[in-house]
């Protein structure tokens, strides 16, 4: 069981391998990024469940599993603010949540992926690699060098977080690609995404090509 901080937020999943910048304002959770900080403790990012956002500055209720990791990046202002990057690496599942902090700590389990079928996941991990070389022409910024992240993948659940993390934008999509412990669950409802992707972005006037960041 891990002992973790929690950056609660609305419409933001984070994603194993994802890198997520945030600027830190509200005062209890400045204190939490120096104290992640200065204990090298881990950091979660669940997200606000729907209709809750209106209480952020309580302790809204929040999606139980989520992504966690490490401050990899930070700057503190002159007025206390931060700014930082959180290096995702990992799921989990929020057992019980901590009232005794100034900020919302919890106790949270890992969250392992299920083993795919070798064959089946070579197959969708390649199928994945294709549409993503040919969106390259649409694509920009951080997601320019996506191809090249896919192949350094260790394994097909990685590869599907990659590129989850990188071109899925809505928060519900987000969320249960981030529960779906199948890689090859989460392959599948990526390899039909960008093959809409991949459909509208062709039929886009040859005047001034989509991006995609």
């Amino acid at each position: 069981m891990w002992r973790i901080g929690l950056f609660p937020l609305p419409n933001v999943v984070l994603f194993p391998a994802q890198l997520l910048t945030l600027h830190v304002f509200e005062p209890r959770y400045r204190r939490l990024v120096s104290d992640a900080i200065e204990n090298d403790l881990m950091l979660a990012v669940p997200r606000l469940r729907p209709g809750h956002d209106a209480e952020y500055y309580g302790a809204p209720p929040v999606f139980e599993t989520c992504g966690v990791g490490k401050i990899s990046e930070h700057r503190r202002l002159p007025d206390g603010r931060y700014n930082i990057v959180v290096q995702g690496s990992s799921r989990v599942r929020i057992v019980e949540e901590l009232r005794s902090q100034p900020y919302r700590m919890a106790r949270a389990e890992p969250v392992l992926d299920l083993e795919p079928p070798t064959l089946m996941a070579e197959a969708m991990r390649s199928e994945l690699s294709k549409l993503i070389r040919r969106m390259l022409p649409h694509l920009s910024g951080p997601a320019k060098n996506l191809e090249a992240r896919l192949r350094s993948a260790g394994d097909a659940g990685s590869a599907a977080d990659i590129v989850a993390g990188t071109l899925v934008e809505d928060p519900d999509a987000r969320q249960a690609l981030l529960e779906e412990l199948d890689p090859c669950g989460r392959m599948g409802w990526l390899i039909a995404h960008l093959h809409g992707l991949v459909s509208r972005l062709s039929r886009t006037a040859s005047g001034s090509p989509e991006r995609m960041n």
